[in-house]
């Protein structure tokens, strides 16, 4: 994927969205915004409207950070957390953000509710504690999160607290954010369309369709094969599972979303997808298909027009909804039986093989720098005894021109077409990432076991230049690697797995 801003004048793998033949596509990436990851794609006439636009987009982020976070004791929302059952006038945004709480706890039948932070706590302080959470504990965070939190005087445009317990607006705060900076740069003159990625939660406006990635909830790598791509005009995309965060307690794993009226994390559904037009009820129905039954969700769904979603099961199940199938961009690869013979004809049958059962993952983190960044241009891939390039992982830059910053990839020459299609997931960390390598060439075809080396290469524009390697004997055995970190690359491990 594309990693800074930039026009893509590259060879595009999927439909993009599209806007008039004088104008261009520029992307832009960074972390530490909102808490996570944040994607930008933009449709505009030239790059200086793109430029603005970006700036717009980010200045509204900024904006209503300070008023929706809560992470820092100045946001108006901690602010007001301080002001005990006395009204206190605020802004229209935080005003907007409770009504919408109000709302969706009421069509939800109390499972949105700011409160669940209070049961998360419980969860959290047990998986630090290593130990399940008491009972009794959970039922007493259950009893204050089914309080009445606030009182809102619309006449007076003032809200008043009327609880202690632990509240934020993380669920609705997201996605209303992104609605609203979204509007914001789709304002800018010269723009014709954007897309807008906050960690893994999308939303594409404007002139234009974009063909966006459902991941598979349970092979979580970043360049792993999605388990649905679906064309999107209009919508938003928000995704809820239990596969990037939660709490392990005695080698089990429970999903950060849990249910306010039991306690519970989330158990049966492990991943909902919600599309729809607007990004708050995107967001909300994600959430809410993540506690609810199957059929629960089903029936709210068809309350609410213009719904679609895809929701997964523990068991393997899967529910969609009516229109889903319209949704679905054609991507699946035709293999003709004479060349899938061909290819077979190629194997040494005397050579062991890497098989199906064979992986390995390439996690790492990207180093954290103050305040909002830029990531660096990042290149993965793998070199066999010979020093020749068998297989690319991974390469996120912005520009062509780029690349000869990346000198060790640039000179193995490593030509193929660009694919930036959105990546839909649920929200990650900043910096870290998961790759997987199954054992098989650029061409698709399983290599030899025996040795090979895998490069991590990190240059920043402006920056420095980091290689990392690490020779490997995969020989069917598990094994692992820890590679020491740089300025760029916090840390990285090589985790060879023979299931």
């Amino acid at each position: 994927m594309l990693r800074s801003l930039g026009l893509a004048a590259l060879s595009v793998t999927s439909p993009q969205i599209t806007s008039t033949q004088s104008s261009g596509m520029y992307v832009s990436q960074m972390d530490h915004l909102l808490g996570t990851s944040l994607d930008l794609k933009i449709a505009a006439s030239h790059y200086g409207a793109a430029k603005k636009a970006e700036a717009n987009l980010l200045a509204e982020v900024k904006r209503l950070s300070q008023i929706l976070g809560s992470y820092h004791p100045s946001t108006e929302f901690n602010q007001w957390l301080s002001s005990q059952g006395e009204f206190k006038p605020v802004s229209q945004d935080l005003l907007q953000v409770l009504r919408l709480f109000d709302t969706w706890q009421e069509k939800t039948g109390g499972l949105i509710n700011a409160s669940s932070e209070e049961i998360s706590r419980v969860w959290k302080s047990a998986s630090d504690q290593k130990q399940m959470p008491d009972a009794e504990k959970i039922q007493q965070a259950v009893n204050v999160a089914q309080q009445k939190h606030w009182e809102i005087n619309e006449a007076e445009q003032s809200v008043a607290r009327t609880s202690q317990a632990a509240l934020r607006l993380h669920s609705f705060a997201k996605s209303y954010v992104m609605q609203q900076a979204a509007e914001v740069a789709l304002a800018t003159e010269g723009v014709q369309g954007i897309v807008l990625n906050v960690g893994g939660d999308i939303l594409v406006k404007g002139n234009g369709v974009d063909q966006i990635s459902i991941k598979d909830p349970r092979n979580y790598a970043e360049n792993a094969q999605p388990h649905a791509q679906i064309l999107v005009e209009n919508k938003a995309v928000a995704t809820s599972g239990d596969y990037q965060r939660g709490f392990e307690i005695n080698k089990q794993w429970f999903s950060h979303v849990v249910n306010p009226l039991t306690g519970l994390p989330a158990s049966e559904v492990i991943s909902a997808t919600v599309v729809h037009p607007d990004a708050v009820t995107a967001g909300a129905l994600s959430t809410a298909f993540q506690v609810m039954s199957p059929g629960q969700s089903q029936q709210l769904a068809a309350s609410i027009p213009d719904t679609d979603y895809l929701i997964l099961t523990k068991s393997g199940e899967e529910y969609q909804s009516p229109n889903w199938k319209n949704l679905l961009a054609s991507t699946a690869p035709s293999i003709s039986p004479a060349s899938f013979s061909t290819n077979i004809l190629m194997v040494n049958q005397k050579e062991k093989m890497w098989t199906d059962k064979q992986e390995l993952q390439i996690k790492f983190e990207l180093a954290s720098f103050e305040g909002r960044f830029r990531r660096p241009f990042v290149a993965v891939w793998v070199e066999d005894e010979n020093h020749k390039p068998v297989r690319r992982i991974a390469l996120w830059f912005n520009k062509p021109r780029w690349l000869p910053d990346l000198r060790s990839w640039y000179a193995a020459q490593r030509e193929s077409a660009i694919d930036i299609a959105s990546l839909a997931s649920a929200t990650r960390s900043p910096g870290e990432y998961t790759l997987v390598w199954d054992g098989k060439d650029d061409a698709g075809q399983f290599v030899k076991q025996g040795k090979y080396t895998v490069y991590i290469e990190a240059a920043r524009e402006h920056g420095t230049y980091q290689l990392m390697k690490q020779e490997m004997n995969f020989n069917g055995k598990d094994q692992k690697q820890t590679l020491p970190g740089n300025e760029e690359v916090k840390g990285a491990s090589l985790i060879y797995v023979a299931k």
